[in-house]
């Protein structure tokens, strides 16, 4: 459900806001309505704790990259200096940044000279100085010239890469004329340029060596000083919204509070004496959403939030969709086998799990349950059909299974999983098309729902009246004709009143209109729930492929071999059949959900998530 909210109005004296919104922050119920204010970056305040901001998230994301795994990062120092805690990570990831453009550098040299082999550049000088000049040159392969090595003694040192490096000797003090690329000479030897590079290697480890011990020391700091500076900003930010009143002396604020928690606001304002109004909020005001459910129905809130939050003004479809849902994946999965490892699996991790995050397991229990249940319906564990095994214990249930040999006869010949699936479907868009009915009667009137009620009816009765003699069972006569009136009635309502206020052509032609969208949209919906049957069946399938391959194809090898490879078939086979109808089983009935559910309910979402003006709890 959607918690009522109450809309107030502060009239604070400008000499006391600031406490004000001190002790409003303290309570943390009022969802500050936020006024315009430009951009950022016309508020000098804003700007630099925003610029602030994007310094401690980039220097948080290094750091965590550095966090070894397994190790809790040091509690949060709260009196640490924020600006010299940045300065100093700065410093190092900038000597970091600088120690490794240097060892780029040298590495690309170490590689150019490592071709010429290792001599003292020191010696190239005492050589011109004797007279003799040695030039470096590098050329394609094809435009080497054998002349070259009569014409300017030239000497091939090395062949890399389709190109030929060569000296020159010259006793004239004259660089050669050639087509080649002239090299300069080096200027510090191979050997040297090693251990330069083996110091910066060395320096470079006491560097990530500092930033490990770092990340563990401050790294939760670094998240601290976030929230705070967010709490910092989200203050200055409705500071500087602030509507002013009375040649700026009077500060106007308002906010929405939920209903269940008005009582903490009454007291601060009562305690500081506080002039306010509170009352209903408007139609067309953009009030906040805020949901509470019982702890089944809570489970499923991430779902409705992934989508969209119902806007204030409707229905908060959570607890009617959440076991459908439960319903939805354990058909999808369908067997027993893989929803007791999910329910295990989620038993298990559950404990380790933090408190935040326990509900996730606590959500894979139910939907882990409903598969087990599905399987124990249909019979199928680890994709053995049960039905087909000679155990005696089965013998008394076995008939019980809803599978196609034992109930196909029943249904016409059509499997029994897909007519649970259509009828799944049908009862869930009629439940949806209900909600319209209850929505549109909340936000508008009876009236403007009675055309939506009739289609209710209507097929509710088509139901009883053409389905069941299908089926064999035969009404009474009164009882027939009843139902026709019923028929009548609601398809006159159809045809006549869906439109209130508006002239009978216009009624007409939206009834036919509406009719064409209804029974094509409407058989349109119900065949997506043949996914259901196809997804379970599918996966039942699988198992036992994985199954009959991991038996039959052993059947030569010897006994203690044998046994191994059925182990590994088994586990390799399963666990990716699981994994593929895991994300099918969630996929799908997502899909059910916010299409077919949604629409049928007429769902508008849009809705604003309730967001108080508090403190952030790490820096409370």
């Amino acid at each position: 459900m959607i918690i009522p909210m109450k809309k107030y109005s502060f009239l604070v004296y400008h000499a006391i806001y600031r406490d004000f919104l001190e002790n409003l922050r303290e309570i943390g119920v009022v969802d500050v309505v936020e006024k315009q204010i430009g951009h950022v970056e016309e508020h000098s305040e804003l700007y630099e704790k925003l610029e602030e901001r994007k310094r401690i998230n980039e220097l948080s994301k290094i750091l965590k990259s550095y966090l070894p795994e397994d190790v809790e990062p040091a509690p949060a120092d709260t009196k640490v200096e924020r600006d010299i805690l940045l300065r100093s990570l700065e410093s190092i990831l900038e000597d970091q940044a600088e120690l490794e453009t240097k060892m780029q550098a040298l590495n690309r040299e170490l590689n150019n000279l490592s071709l010429w082999g290792d001599f003292d550049p020191q010696r190239l000088e005492e050589l011109l100085e004797a007279g003799c000049r040695l030039d470096f040159y590098f050329c394609p392969r094809s435009s080497y010239k054998t002349e070259w090595e009569e014409q300017y003694n030239a000497i091939r040192i090395a062949d890399n890469n389709n190109a030929i490096y060569f000296i020159t000797l010259s006793f004239d003090g004259q660089q050669p004329e050639m087509d080649a690329e002239h090299l300069r000479w080096p200027q510090k030897s191979l050997s040297e340029l090693k251990a330069e590079v083996t110091a910066l290697e060395v320096r470079n480890e006491e560097l990530n060596r500092q930033l490990k011990t770092e990340a563990l020391n401050q790294h939760n700091t670094l998240i601290f000083q976030d929230k705070l500076l967010s709490d910092q900003f989200n203050f200055s930010k409705v500071l500087i919204g602030t509507e002013k009143a009375a040649g700026d002396k009077i500060m106007v604020l308002e906010g929405y509070v939920p209903c269940d928690r008005e009582d903490k606001l009454k007291d601060l304002l009562n305690q500081q004496g506080i002039y306010y109004r509170a009352g209903q909020p408007q139609q067309e005001d953009k009030i906040p959403v805020l949901l509470k459910n019982n702890r089944f129905a809570r489970l499923y809130e991430p779902i409705t939030k992934m989508y969209s939050l119902p806007n204030y003004k409707e229905l908060d479809l959570t607890p009617m969709m959440a076991p459908f849902f439960m319903l939805f994946f354990g058909l999808c999965l369908g067997d027993g086998g893989y929803g007791l490892l999910i329910l295990l699996a989620a038993t298990l991790i559950k404990p380790k799990l933090s408190k935040e995050k326990r509900f996730f397991a606590t959500l894979g229990q139910t939907l882990g349950l409903s598969t087990v249940l599905v399987g124990i319906l249909t019979g199928s564990f680890f994709g053995v059909a049960l039905e087909a095994l000679e155990w005696q214990w089965l013998k008394g249930v076995k008939h019980y299974f809803l599978t196609e040999n034992n109930f196909g006869a029943v249904f016409g010949g059509y499997h029994p999983l897909m007519i649970l699936a259509l009828s799944i479907g049908a009862v869930q868009i009629l439940f949806a098309m209900s909600i319209r009915v209850i929505k549109i009667s909340i936000q508008l009137e009876l009236k403007y729902a009675l055309s939506n009620l009739a289609w209710v009816v209507l097929l509710l009765t088509s139901i009883v009246t053409f389905g069941l003699p299908a089926l064999g069972v035969a009404l009474a006569v009164p009882l027939t004709y009843g139902l026709y009136g019923i028929l009548g009635l609601a398809g006159l309502i159809i045809v006549f009143y869906n439109s209130p206020g508006k002239n009978i052509f216009i009624n007409v032609g939206s009834a036919l209109w509406t009719s064409y969208n209804m029974a094509s949209g409407l058989l349109g919906d119900l065949l997506s729930y043949v996914r259901l049957f196809a997804l379970g069946l599918t996966s039942s399938i699988l198992g036992a492929v994985f199954n009959s391959m991991a038996f039959g194809m052993t059947e030569a090898m010897p006994v203690w071999i044998r046994w191994l490879a059925v182990l590994l078939i088994l586990l390799v086979g399963h666990g990716l059949n699981l994994a593929l109808s895991i994300i099918g089983s969630l996929v799908h009935p997502l899909r059910l959900t916010f299409v077919e559910f949604y629409k049928n309910a007429g769902f508008e979402g849009g809705g604003k998530a309730y967001n108080p003006f508090r403190k952030s709890a790490q820096t409370n």
